[in-house]
C-alpha cells in the first residue's frame, strides 16, 4: 500500500472526529483534541505497520507532553501579567496612552503597530500573551470593536513573525535554502515590504470588515471578569500606576527574549558575542523571562491594590488555575497535530505537490499552505518546504529572499483545530470557537493570500536577482 492512502484515511478521520466532537457534541475542547488524537494515532496504527498499536496512548502523551514543555510556564505566568496588568490598572494605563495619541477610531493601529514591532525578536504566542490584556482593556474601554483588535493583533504579530528574520521561521527557512546570512539584510527588507502592507489588509481592513458585523462581549478570561475590566476603564487617571511602571513588564519580556534573539542570530558574524551566548540563552529564554515578567506585574498589582500578602496570593492563584485549562486545551490541540503529523500527511503532500508544474513561488507557497492545513504546525510546513525546494533555487529568475517570504505566506494559513495557535487566541482572548474563525482563522488565511499576491508583484517589478 502506498503512503498516501494512510495519511488521507488519517486526515479525513480526523477532521470528521475533530469537528463531531467539538461542534456537533459540544464536548469540553480538551476531552474532544485528545479523543481525536487517539483516533488518528489508532488509524496510523490500523494503516502502518511501524507504528504499534499499543504505545498509541503513550505515543498522544508524550505529545501532548512536548507541547506543555512548550507553552506550560509561558502561559501559566502569561495568566499572571494578564490578571496583574488588569486588576492593577496598569493595562489601563497603556491603553490610556496609546488614546492620548490616536483618536478612539484608531485605536486599531495602535495594537497593529505594538505586536507586529514586538513579533519580530518574539515568538507570536508570547506576543499575544502580551497584547492580550491591552485589547481586553481597550475594549473595556472604548466599549466595542473586540472583533477588531483580535484581527489587529493577529495580523501584525502573525506576518511579522511568518516574514521578518531574525524570527525562526524565515531564518530556518533561508539557511535551508543556502542563503543564510548573505542575503539575511534583503530577507529582513522583503519580509517588511510584505508584512507590512499584508497584515494592513488582513488584519486592520478585515478586521474592520468584521467587526460590523459581529460583536464580541468581554468574557471571563485569565482569572478576569468583565466586570473587572469595566470597574478598571472607569478609574480615575491618579489611581492607575505611571506608564513606565504599567509597560515594564512588556519591556522585560520582550528585552530578554530579544537578547536571546540578537546573540543567537549574529554570534557567527560577530564572535565577541559569543561569550555572553549562555547567558542570553538563559534570560531570553521565553519560561525565564515570561516568569520575570509576571513577578514585575504582580508587584505593581500588590502596590496598587495594597491588600494582605494571603488575597495577593489568593488572587494570583486563581489566574493560575485559569492558565492551566488553557495550557491543558493548547497542548492537547498540540498532540491532535501531532497524531496527524505522524501519519506523514506533511510529507505525501509535498511529494505530491512538488512536481507541479506552476512557478517555483507559488508551487513552494502551496505546499506549505497545504502541509500546514493538514497537519497544524507552520514551522514544520515552512521547514518541510524548505527542504523541498531548496535544490530549485538556482532555477529562481528572482532573489531567494522572494521564495522565503513565499514559504513563510504559505506555511501560517488557516488556523484551526490542529494548531494551538487557534485555542491560544480563543482560550486567552475570551472567544467563543466561531468567534475564533472569524477574528482568527479568517485573518491567517486572508494574510496567507494577500501576501502571495504581494510577493508576485514584488518578483514581478523588482526581481533583485
Amino acid at each position: 500500500m502506498s503512503a498516501t492512502f494512510p495519511a488521507l484515511a488519517a486526515l479525513l478521520i480526523g477532521v470528521a472526529v475533530v469537528v463531531l466532537f467539538l461542534v456537533v457534541w459540544d464536548l469540553p475542547a480538551f476531552v474532544g483534541l485528545v479523543l481525536s488524537a487517539f483516533i488518528v494515532g489508532t488509524v496510523n496504527a490500523y494503516f502502518l505497520p511501524e507504528v504499534a498499536f499499543g504505545s498509541i496512548p503513550s505515543q498522544v502523551a508524550a505529545a501532548f507532553g512536548e507541547n506543555m514543555a512548550g507553552i506550560g510556564i509561558p502561559i501559566l505566568m502569561a495568566a499572571i501579567i494578564g490578571k496583574s496588568m488588569t486588576e492593577s490598572g496598569a493595562a489601563n494605563r497603556i491603553v490610556r496612552s496609546f488614546q492620548a495619541v490616536l483618536s478612539d477610531e484608531n485605536a486599531d493601529f495602535a495594537l497593529w503597530g505594538s505586536s507586529t514591532i514586538l513579533s519580530i525578536p518574539v515568538f507570536f504566542d508570547n506576543v499575544f500573551y502580551l497584547m492580550a490584556p491591552l485589547a481586553r482593556s481597550m475594549r473595556a474601554r472604548i466599549g466595542g470593536n473586540y472583533a477588531l483588535y483580535i484581527a489587529v493583533v493577529g495580523g501584525g504579530g502573525t506576518a511579522a513573525h511568518a516574514f521578518v528574520p531574525p524570527t525562526p521561521g524565515p531564518l530556518a527557512v533561508a539557511q535551508e535554502l543556502g542563503a543564510g546570512e548573505s542575503i539575511l539584510g534583503m530577507t529582513i527588507v522583503v519580509g517588511l515590504a510584505v508584512a507590512i502592507p499584508s497584515a494592513l489588509v488582513a488584519g486592520v481592513g478585515y478586521g474592520r470588515f468584521i467587526n460590523k458585523r459581529m460583536e464580541i462581549p468581554l468574557r471571563d478570561s485569565m482569572g478576569t471578569t468583565a466586570e473587572d475590566l469595566e470597574r478598571q476603564a472607569q478609574k480615575s487617571a491618579g489611581n492607575l500606576p505611571g506608564f513606565f511602571e504599567s509597560l515594564l513588564p512588556v519591556l522585560v519580556a520582550v528585552l530578554f527574549i530579544a537578547s536571546g534573539t540578537f546573540v543567537d542570530t549574529f554570534e557567527g558574524t560577530y564572535p565577541t558575542l559569543e561569550r555572553f551566548q549562555s547567558v542570553t540563552n538563559f534570560v531570553g529564554d521565553a519560561n525565564f523571562a515570561l516568569t520575570i515578567a509576571a513577578m514585575v506585574a504582580a508587584l505593581t498589582y500588590l502596590r496598587m491594590d495594597d491588600f494582605p500578602r494571603q488575597v495577593w496570593q489568593d488572587e494570583l492563584t486563581e489566574a493560575l488555575q485559569n492558565g492551566g485549562n488553557i495550557a491543558a486545551i493548547t497542548a492537547a490541540g498540540g498532540a491532535f497535530g501531532a497524531m496527524l503529523a505522524a501519519s506523514n500527511i506533511g510529507g505525501v503532500i509535498a511529494d505530491a505537490l512538488s512536481d507541479v508544474g506552476i512557478g517555483l513561488l507559488v508551487t513552494a507557497w502551496l505546499i506549505a499552505a497545504i502541509v500546514r492545513i493538514a497537519q497544524g504546525s507552520a514551522t514544520v510546513a515552512m521547514i518541510t518546504t524548505g527542504g523541498i525546494m531548496a535544490p530549485l533555487v538556482p532555477d529562481l529568475a528572482v532573489h531567494p529572499a522572494y521564495l522565503v517570504v513565499a514559504i513563510g505566506a504559505g506555511g501560517i494559513t488557516t488556523s484551526w483545530y490542529n494548531d494551538s495557535g487557534f485555542w491560544i487566541v480563543k482560550e486567552i482572548g475570551g472567544l467563543t470557537q466561531a468567534e475564533t474563525f472569524k477574528a482568527w482563522t479568517a485573518v491567517t488565511s486572508i494574510l496567507s493570500v494577500v501576501a502571495l499576491f504581494i510577493i508576485l508583484l514584488y518578483s514581478t517589478l523588482f526581481p533583485l536577482a
